[in-house]
């Protein structure tokens, strides 16, 4: 089976977009940061200067990234809990206050998905991946807010959403909770704004990630033909976009979803699962 995705060694060799420096004296939380995206994004801020706070489940992998970005010399901390549970994660915000004394962006990349037609997914796999992606995404976002109306300080925040204007057949459950995590982090962006708090939206298409793995290779074949580009985005397209947004070179940006697609919100299906036949063109 392919294998998706860049290794530590590759993103370690590459060069961000944006300047050296520009995450220094600046802590960032970045959640889901043990695998994909999460961890490509935690070596683009450790590469910038920023200190790092990296969340999830699995504390063997997030331990696995920080050893990771040690190349880096940057202050990193790790912290396993389920942003499912407000609970835990206040505490998590409160050792990152105790350890860094504030969070000055937090990246909401946690979530997850599995690939099914929508008829069969069960109340369980449907509950289980809205309160992952969105009441999750929302427990980080009031969490990291309410510490920095407290502290009387600004904050931005990034959330890690998908392609949704079109519809994404065979993950039914995550089209609805990511664009309700859209429609949240506008409403947010203006009800924020007064706090100097910015809110604002990576959504990225065909990305060439671990992730990829969880999809049959005939699905993963027709994906390629659903941007404009006709390949695979790569998960440093997507660490240069949140890096740029999430810091002072998007600091005129909130309420903003930024896609990172290749084009794929203007054309091409979306099918992550084999498309019926009833779509298909006869040749």
């Amino acid at each position: 089976m392919t294998q998706y995705g860049r290794t530590d060694e590759a993103l370690a060799a590459m060069t961000p977009a944006l300047r050296e420096g520009y995450f220094a004296g600046k802590t960032v939380m970045v959640s889901g940061a043990g695998t994909g995206l999460g961890r490509a994004i935690a070596h683009w801020v450790a590469k910038l200067g920023g200190s790092l706070v990296l969340c999830g489940r699995d504390i063997a992998k997030l331990e696995d990234t920080a050893k990771a970005l040690e190349r880096y010399e940057a202050d990193v901390m790790t912290y396993a809990l389920t942003i499912r549970d407000p609970d835990a994660v206040s505490g998590l915000f409160d050792a990152a206050w105790e350890r860094f004394g504030g969070v000055d962006i937090l990246v909401n990349n946690a979530g997850g998905q599995f690939p099914s037609h929508a008829i069969d997914i069960s109340p369980k796999g449907w509950n289980a991946v809205i309160d992952t992606n969105l009441n999750g995404s929302w427990h980080m976002m009031q969490a990291a807010a309410q510490r920095w109306r407290f502290a009387s300080v600004p904050g931005s925040i990034v959330n890690i959403v998908a392609v949704v204007g079109r519809g994404m057949p065979g993950v039914a459950h995550t089209a609805a909770a990511r664009a309700g995590v859209i429609a949240l982090s506008k409403t947010l962006a203006i009800e924020w704004a007064p706090l100097n708090i910015r809110v604002n939206c990576v959504a990225p298409g065909l990305i060439s990630t671990s992730g990829m793995n969880a999809y049959q290779p005939e699905a993963v074949k027709a994906m390629i033909q659903t941007n404009v580009m006709k390949r695979f985005g790569q998960a440093e397209e997507i660490a240069d976009a949140v890096c740029m947004i999430a810091g002072d070179g998007g600091g005129f940006i909130t309420g903003e979803v930024l896609h990172v697609d290749g084009g794929n919100q203007i054309w091409g299906d979306q099918w992550t699962i084999a498309k019926p036949d009833y779509f298909k063109i006869d040749e």
